[in-house]
């Protein structure tokens, strides 16, 4: 699976009852998931019960037992009644008799809490493991699948709709088990007193079936638009979060302000829709089941009054027929509820059913590492079909070079350089790494082999040591990580922070400066010491003082390293030894910068427009001073 999942010592041990020795192992969270998808929901759930379904049967049976005690109260008093009171047969002391009222309902009250207890025990189970794989699963999907996916609809997934679930388990499923045996064991409780009577009081029963299956699909399909609608909200404030400082630079805050609120007031009409249907089904329930119950009353008290029944009998059995029509009317609320569990285990299984990129597909694993020869020949790349991205890339690079790409921004540099790990597969023509199908090579290997810095880096809420020292899956030393820092121009840096390496970084490291967040990135990757190097552009939020001392220590690191250069001021590409000029997907002119700027074309063009704006500054400045 990718991803080993051992119960954490909260789950270890056991559980005893009735002489049942149920011990927790590592199969209940080794179970491989993609076994619960099913285009039956409710069998896909019990599956999804793997390892926790004979304690959830138990739980069951323990309801059953309490039922029986329940209706067992009930018999007592009628014989306490009939016999005791009316008939004066004292065989048994009320003393005896009190003790059967309060052993039954002792017997009644430990089964319920065993029942709860399995029962929140299965709950809790399956949604931690569930909650596990989701977590391992989403983060081992295709690049492409995070592209089309919204983070907020995987965010409500995996939190609310997991939650559904749980629920569905810990309350629904168990409630509904409760209510069929109550209605079980108390209508044959009712058949052997009187089974005339038993039957006229289930003539409400299957009304009530039909309106709560009526109100269960029209809520199925209402929830899941309002789980829709969650999702987009929940999309909507993320983006607004991570964005927050280009609302406030843009003061587009009333502008965020109006798109959430025309969101939430949907979210809101989705929401009443469904609490209408709720609010509905109530009254209609609760007047079918109090006309049962009062016609029950009031035919076996006429039962009563003609003989038919004994006092003793009518109070026994006033007290069953509650216990079968209330939980009756309790049936119609979970079939309903019910309905949203089974929503959202379909909405989690869509994320379930998608296959996991396969890390470590390739026959190719040299042990000595690769050299960083590429070859790219025809390569065409296409997101959706029919629709290139890349058309006819061909260029070769031997190990150790620098190799610049420039365009206009949607030219295709950062989809190339994707290609390399692996993050999408090329659809056309082919690249060869040390002479070797890229697609030879299993994407995890390369990863291992390349290091990225992206234009705009990602840095946890961790500390600053932390971050430097992500991804490298080796035990690393303070001076590593301070080399690494001093390379990256850094160091000095963090050495002026009150606790050094150790200072937090906020969410995407807000508490530092953008060219500070680049640097560290750079650290990160230079610790990780690859073969091939890709730097997305990442000296663009650096000043140029900054860059120079970036660019004079990454040109010592570069040595015997390929590393791919994506820029948009060509001073920084200026010594590559092979640049790259991209236009819609193709390269449109390809040499050195000596070749380049001596031919027409774009290249020469920006070099003209970047020279003619820095000597514009040059003369501004020395005006200035």
């Amino acid at each position: 699976m990718g991803y080993n999942f051992k119960p954490c010592p909260t789950h270890s041990g056991f559980i005893f009852a009735r002489g049942i020795n149920l011990t927790f192992n590592n199969s209940r969270m080794d179970y491989d998931l993609k076994k619960i998808i099913s285009s039956n929901r409710l069998v896909g759930l019990w599956r999804l019960m793997t390892g926790f379904q004979l304690i959830y049967v138990l739980a069951v049976i323990s309801l059953g037992i309490a039922a029986i005690a329940k209706s067992g109260t009930y018999f007592l008093l009628r014989y306490f009644v009939d016999t005791f009171f009316i008939n004066q047969d004292q065989r048994f002391s009320p003393a005896l008799i009190g003790l059967g009222f309060v052993g039954l309902a002792l017997l009644q009250g430990g089964f319920t809490f065993i029942s709860g207890k399995f029962a929140a025990q299965t709950a809790e189970g399956s949604v931690r493991r569930l909650r596990n794989y989701l977590y391992d699963h989403i983060q081992n999907l295709s690049f492409a699948y995070h592209a089309q996916t919204e983070t907020g609809e995987l965010i409500q997934r995996s939190t609310s709709d997991v939650d559904a679930i749980r629920r569905f388990y810990a309350d629904q499923a168990i409630g509904f088990g409760r209510i069929v045996l109550l209605f079980v064991v108390n209508f044959i409780a009712l058949a052997y007193l009187n089974l005339k009577l038993a039957l006229i009081s289930i003539i409400v029963v299957p009304i009530i079936v039909v309106i709560s299956m009526i109100f269960f699909k029209r809520i199925s399909q209402a929830y899941e638009a309002y789980q829709e609608q969650d999702a987009t909200l929940s999309t909507r404030l993320q983006e607004n979060l991570t964005g927050v400082q280009v609302v406030k630079a843009f003061a587009r805050q009333k502008y965020e302000i109006q798109k959430f609120e025309i969101e939430n007031w949907e979210k809101f009409i989705r929401g009443k829709k469904l609490l209408s249907m709720h609010s509905m089904f109530w009254p209609i329930s609760d007047i079918f089941c109090g006309i049962q119950l009062l016609a029950g009353y009031l035919i076996g008290a006429l039962m009563t009054i003609n003989g038919e029944l004994t006092i003793g009998t009518y109070l026994a059995y006033s007290g069953l027929v509650v216990w079968i029509i209330f939980p009756m009317r309790n049936l119609g609320r979970l079939i309903i509820q019910m309905s949203t569990g089974m929503v959202s285990y379909q909405r989690v299984v869509e994320i379930i059913k998608q296959d996991r990129e396969p890390l470590d597909e390739g026959d190719i694993h040299p042990d000595h590492g690769i050299n960083g020869e590429i070859h790219f020949n025809q390569v065409c790349f296409e997101y959706d079909t029919g629709s290139e991205v890349l058309k006819d890339i061909t260029f070769h690079c031997k190990p150790g070079q620098v190799i610049a790409l420039l365009g206009s921004t949607g030219s295709g540099k950062t989809t190339l350089v994707n290609l390399l790990p692996r993050f999408y597969d090329y659809t056309g023509g082919n690249i060869l790494l040390d002479g070797i199908e890229l697609n030879r090579y299993p994407r995890r290997y390369l990863r291992q082999q390349i290091g990225i810095v992206e234009q705009e880096p990602f840095l946890f809420s961790r500390t600053i040591r932390e971050n430097i020292r992500y991804g490298v899956n080796k035990e690393v030393t303070q001076e590593e990580i301070e080399n690494a820092a001093n390379i990256a121009a850094i160091h000095e840096v963090i050495r002026d922070f009150p606790d050094g390496y150790n200072t937090l970084v906020g969410e995407r490291g807000v508490t530092l400066s953008g060219g500070q967040k680049q640097r560290i990135a750079i650290a990160r990757t230079l610790l990780k010491n690859p073969r091939i190097l890709i730097l997305d552009d990442s000296t663009s939020s650096v000043d140029t003082e900054t860059e120079a001392e970036i660019r004079a220590a990454m040109e010592k690191l570069m040595q015997n390293r390929t590393t791919f250069i994506i820029a948009h001021r060509i001073q920084t590409i200026m010594n590559a030894d092979l640049i790259l000029v991209m236009e819609k997907g193709k390269i449109v002119q390809q040499g050195t910068h000596e070749e380049l700027v001596h031919l027409p074309g774009m290249y020469r063009e920006i070099f003209n427009i970047q020279t003619s704006i820095e000597l514009e500054l040059e003369k501004e400045l020395s005006s200035d001073s």
